[in-house]
Order: C-alpha cells, then structure tokens, then sequence
C-alpha cells in the first residue's frame, strides 16, 4: 500500500469548521481536492490546502522511483 501522511497540529480553528471542508475532500483524488481548496471560502481551506501538499511532498519523497501522474492518489 503507497500511503503518505500528514498531520496538522495546534490549529486555533473549531473542529467542526475542519470537519466540513475535510469532509468536501475525503475520498476524491488528489488533483481535485487541490482545486476545491483552492476555492474554499470557509477558514479551513488554506490550512487543509497545505496539509494536502505537505502529503504530497512525504509521498514524493517516500516514493522517488514513482510519478505523481501515474498513481491515483486519493484523500483518506
């Protein structure tokens, strides 16, 4: 299994406000959850942003020999 992880940590947002933007990605490829955080307007959706690319980067670097195009890479 190729899993990357990323934690985020001493965030001064509710947890229910994350929730709701998490929720918006959970289970979409990578790729488009980039593009609806991009345009999120609530307040958790800079920080989940760079959370994600944080992941991308662990998977980048745990993974060298492999492309980011040709894995489907989802949000858990």
């Amino acid at each position: 299994i190729m899993e990357a992880i990323a934690k985020l940590k001493n965030v001064p947002t509710s947890p229910q406000k994350m929730r709701l933007v998490a929720d918006s990605i959970r289970g979409k490829e990578v790729g488009k959850a980039l593009n609806i955080l991009k345009f999120e307007a609530k307040s958790g959706g800079v920080r989940l942003e760079k959370l994600l690319l944080s992941a991308i980067a662990n998977w980048q670097q745990q993974y060298e020999d492999t492309r980011l195009e040709d894995v489907n890479l989802y949000v858990k």
